[in-house]
């Protein structure tokens, strides 16, 4: 199953700056659910502003 946290701005949310209209943001992680347990298979990638920063400079 993914979980799919995240935000979406209205293309007419006049209360944020016009460059973030429209625009949706999502951290998702994948995950295996079995009769044993569970294994969030996106465990490994970027999440945090850090971290996804030295990735896309790399």
């Amino acid at each position: 199953m993914t979980v799919e946290p995240g935000i979406y701005i209205s293309p007419t949310n006049d209360k944020v700056d016009k460059k973030w209209r429209g625009i949706g943001v999502r951290i998702e992680d994948d995950v295996v659910v079995t009769r044993k347990g569970n294994e969030v298979l996106t465990s490994g990638l970027a999440k945090t502003v850090d971290e996804i920063e030295s990735f896309m400079a790399a």
